[in-house]
């Protein structure tokens, strides 16, 4: 369980450092933009009061504490669910890193009223319209862990 902390410290960690930096360190929320290795990189500034891509934005602000509640509920899911289902430490890094990132957004719509998203990524002729943060990379790093790479320990 100790290795589920310490991702869930880290990745939340990052998460609010990476948003401190870029939103006020670099002055992306009065600037709005920033091209960092374009196209591939750049900072956009945007406030997600839905979840992902931006579904139920514009809802009453109930929506924003839904969501708050329900990033704890799930992180308190997860947290049963690792501790009655003993993973072996890819299933803990990931849940970690999960929790982590589920906690980060969860603070932002706290204080904020919305997640502060600012990475855009395009390639090869394709325009992405989306930004997303550090604590959807690991989110989704500890989804694809949890799904595809960690295994329950063998019983003894």
């Amino acid at each position: 369980m100790r290795l589920i902390f310490w991702a869930a410290i880290l990745a939340f960690v990052l998460d609010q450092a990476s948003k401190w930096g870029v939103v006020y360190g670099l002055g992306l929320i009065d600037r709005g933009a920033i091209d960092v290795v374009p196209p591939f990189l750049n900072f956009r500034m945007g406030w997600n009061t839905g979840i992902n891509f931006g579904l139920f934005s514009g809802a009453p602000d109930i929506m924003r504490w839904f969501l708050v509640s329900l990033a704890v509920v799930i992180c308190i899911g997860l947290l049963i669910w690792i501790r009655n289902t003993p993973m072996n430490s890819i299933g803990h890094l990931s849940a970690g890193l999960l929790i982590g990132g589920a906690l980060g957004n969860a603070l932002d719509r706290v204080v904020y009223g919305a997640v502060a998203d600012f990475l855009n990524m395009s390639c090869c002729g394709i325009q992405n319209p989306y930004t997303f943060n550090v604590a959807d990379i690991f989110i989704f790093l500890g989804a694809i862990g949890l799904t595809f790479f960690s295994e329950p320990k063998k019983q003894t």
